[in-house]
């Protein structure tokens, strides 16, 4: 049996342990502390001073007893989101939120609590099991900078799960590539009231090439979104200059690389028609486009072992798990890039993100119980 109330003091513990991205010194600290009080190995990379963060990443190791079999990779991230500070925890019955100023911190410290208590369930059980590969990775919410500056030399998992998302019957095999759209649109400052014409209004050309761009979701595997904008100085002033920021997702790269393009044309189109109404023979208006992938394509077929196993251990517990896509990115999509096949496994989380947050405690039971059969099912083999 999981012993329930070990579990829930856990998770209390941890989502007390302020760990907004970059300032993870203290979650790290506790993390290894209670992992080497197991008698597990546990070392930290250099990715810290890398990322501007107070930790690097921790790669826990747990010998197993069937060495003959490779290492099975855990992933969870240490840091969280803003408002996360002093977070007070509300306990209704066996359902945990904050009081309504924080997030929780759910995501992902409940990934973290069912990995510590799978630990010492194996402990006390004296279960057989493989050698396992736990991965807590820092500045996971703001660009999964942590699994980027990794060193993978210190991993030798080919395969491996990552506890990150909400549904604990889902499988998560398949996440979109995404491009980081930074644009830059120069134009010439002028007196608004006095000598309007002398100026080139990097603002308005901004805006019709928005006008112009297909944004949302353009297709059931492609979403595009301009996020941000900034620029101008005064409201007296011709804007010389604006910056905007943005994205294009898709699970197609050819899609992908497609719809970018469609921005970059949006964009140029505009230049070309405010030179052309205006008559403007000069470099400016100029333009600038920096497109930067964010993280790559992550497609795990469902004939894949990471994706069966996890199949068999629900079915051994009575679930059906179902392989699906998600329209986020994660750490599990560095992993795939870096050749450690890893889908993403739910712990119950809920409204992640929000002062709304919220998790069951029977949810994180489920998923130690389906971690430890996961386990099992693959040293059996």
């Amino acid at each position: 049996m999981i012993n329930r109330q070990r579990l829930a003091g856990e998770f209390l513990r941890l989502v007390q342990i302020d760990s907004p991205s970059r300032q993870e010194g203290a979650i790290a600290q506790y993390v290894r502390k209670t992992f080497e009080s197991l008698d597990a190995g546990v070392i930290e990379d250099r990715a810290g001073p890398l990322i501007g963060s107070e930790s690097g990443n921790l790669i826990v190791r747990i010998p197993g007893t069937r060495r003959d079999l490779p290492p099975l990779m855990f992933n969870a991230h240490l840091d969280t989101v803003e408002p996360g500070r002093g977070v007070k925890v509300i306990q209704e019955d066996e359902t945990f939120r904050s009081d309504g100023r924080t997030i929780l911190g759910a995501d992902d410290k409940s990934g973290i609590a069912i990995l510590i208590e799978a630990v010492r369930y194996l402990q006390e059980g004296e279960i057989a099991h493989c050698p396992l590969e736990f991965v807590f990775t820092v500045c996971e919410e703001i660009g999964l900078f942590g699994a980027k500056s990794l060193d993978y030399n210190l991993l030798q998992a080919r395969m491996g799960y990552a506890l990150d998302t909400s549904s604990t019957t889902r499988i998560i095999s398949g996440a979109p590539e995404a491009n980081s759209l930074c644009i830059k649109v120069q134009g010439l400052a002028a007196h608004a009231g006095l000598e309007p014409e002398k100026g080139i209004n990097a603002i308005q050309i901004a805006g019709e090439a928005l006008a112009a761009m297909r944004l949302g979701r353009i297709d059931h595997e492609t979403t595009a979104n301009i996020g941000l904008v900034r620029g101008g100085t005064a409201r007296n002033i011709i804007p010389e200059y604006v910056e905007l920021e943005g994205e294009v997702r898709s699970h197609d790269r050819r899609k992908l690389a497609d719809h970018t393009e469609h921005i970059r044309g949006c964009l140029e189109r505009a230049v070309s028609a405010y030179k052309q109404k205006n008559k403007i023979a000069g470099d400016l208006p100029a333009l600038r486009l920096d497109v930067t992938q964010e993280y790559p394509l992550m497609a795990i077929p469902d004939s894949h072992l990471v994706v069966i196993l996890a199949q068999e251990a629900g079915k051994a517990l009575g679930r059906r798990l179902t392989p699906e896509k998600s329209g986020g990115g994660s750490d599990a999509n560095i992993f795939n890039a870096h050749g450690i096949a890893t889908v993403i496994l739910g712990t119950g989380m809920q409204s992640v993100h929000t002062t709304n947050e919220y998790i069951h405690l029977e949810d994180m039971v489920r998923t130690v119980q389906l971690v430890m059969e996961i386990i099992s099912t693959y040293s059996r083999s």
